[in-house]
C-alpha cells in the first residue's frame, strides 16, 4: 500500500508536507482534513475546529499535548479516519486520538507516529514526494 501526500502551501505561505484524510463524523459523514506529516510528533492530534466539525464527544484526559507552542489541554476522541491509497482503496484507521480544546492552539491537525510507525515515511522536498509506504510496496535509495 502506498498513500501519497503533497507539499501544501498553508495560509502563512509556508509549504508543508500533508496527507489528505477523511474523518468520520458523529452524523455519519466523512469530513475532509489536512494532516501535517510530523515525524517528530508522538501522536496524532486534531485541531479544536476539526473536533467541532466531526461532533465526536471526547473524554477528559489528564494528558496534555506539548510542542513548540508549549503545553495545551486536550481531550481523547475515538474516531475512524481514512486515507486514500495509490490504487483508490481507503484503509480505515480506528483509534483514540488527542483533540485540542482551543482554536488557537494548533493551525493544522497532525499525523503523528502512532499512525506513521505503520509505514516507511518518505518526506522528500527536492524530489517533490510525500508518501507512506507499507505492505507489498517497497522503496530503494540509489546513488
Amino acid at each position: 500500500m502506498r498513500i501519497d501526500g503533497e507539499w501544501y502551501e498553508c495560509d502563512d505561505g509556508v509549504v508543508r508536507p500533508v496527507i489528505r484524510a477523511e474523518v468520520l463524523s458523529a452524523a455519519g459523514f466523512w469530513e475532509p482534513a489536512f494532516l501535517l506529516v510530523d515525524t517528530g510528533a508522538d501522536r496524532t492530534v486534531f485541531t479544536a475546529g476539526l473536533r467541532e466539525l466531526i461532533g465526536i464527544p471526547g473524554t477528559k484526559s489528564d494528558s496534555r499535548v506539548g510542542g513548540v507552542g508549549g503545553l495545551q489541554d486536550a481531550i481523547e476522541i475515538a474516531v475512524q479516519m481514512r486515507l486514500t491509497s495509490d490504487d483508490g482503496r481507503k484503509p480505515i484507521f480506528r483509534g483514540s486520538f488527542a483533540a485540542l480544546t482551543r482554536d488557537e492552539a494548533l493551525d493544522m491537525s497532525v499525523l503523528g507516529r502512532d499512525v506513521l510507525d505503520l509505514f516507511a515515511v518518505i518526506v522528500d522536498r527536492p524530489g517533490d514526494t510525500i508518501a507512506l509506504v507499507g505492505q507489498q510496496h517497497r522503496y530503494s535509495i540509489s546513488t
